[in-house]
């Protein structure tokens, strides 16, 4: 039987699989093929790649927040927040507001704007910037889900 609960735990994975896996194909498809491109044409592509998927993203990092609020809520897990032991719930807790801060507040308000001036003047160093950074993301991201998976199954 379907209930609220299990709902709420498949928006969540369907979230964090759009979300990070989107993540991933930006970090290791999207931008090192953009490396490969005349530097003048990495711009534009990538400011109309990064507006459809930042879009997206926006939707599934808030379905996330809001499957995992109510499943911390549900499940009376508040506690286990602060338990060594449940380290995993605090990572996805840290990177979730991580991204909540990157796409609703820094994008938007002053990163992009700071990005295009960059690219504009030096756009080599500008997209090793945003691939070093999208690395450092990608790979605690996939620490997190790693933790997150063995933690709910008992592993940690």
């Amino acid at each position: 039987m379907l209930d609220w609960p299990t709902v709420f735990r498949i928006i969540h994975v369907l979230g964090v699989v759009h979300w990070i896996g989107g993540l991933l194909f930006v970090t290791f498809v999207i931008l090192p093929s953009l490396l490969d491109m005349e530097a003048t044409k990495r711009l534009p592509l990538f400011d109309a790649l990064e507006r459809r998927f930042a879009a997206q993203a926006r939707i599934s990092t808030l379905l996330v927040g809001i499957s995992g609020f109510y499943m911390l809520v549900a499940y009376d897990r508040w506690a286990q927040l602060a338990d060594p032991q449940f380290w995993w719930l605090g990572a996805m807790l840290g990177l979730w507001a991580i991204f909540i801060v990157m796409l609703f507040v820094a994008e938007p308000l002053f990163l992009h704007a700071w990005f295009d001036a960059r690219a504009r003047r030096d756009p080599d160093r500008a997209f090793r910037v945003a691939l070093r950074g999208h690395r450092v993301l990608s790979t605690i991201s996939l620490i997190t889900v790693l933790g997150a998976v063995g933690g709910a199954h008992g592993l940690f």
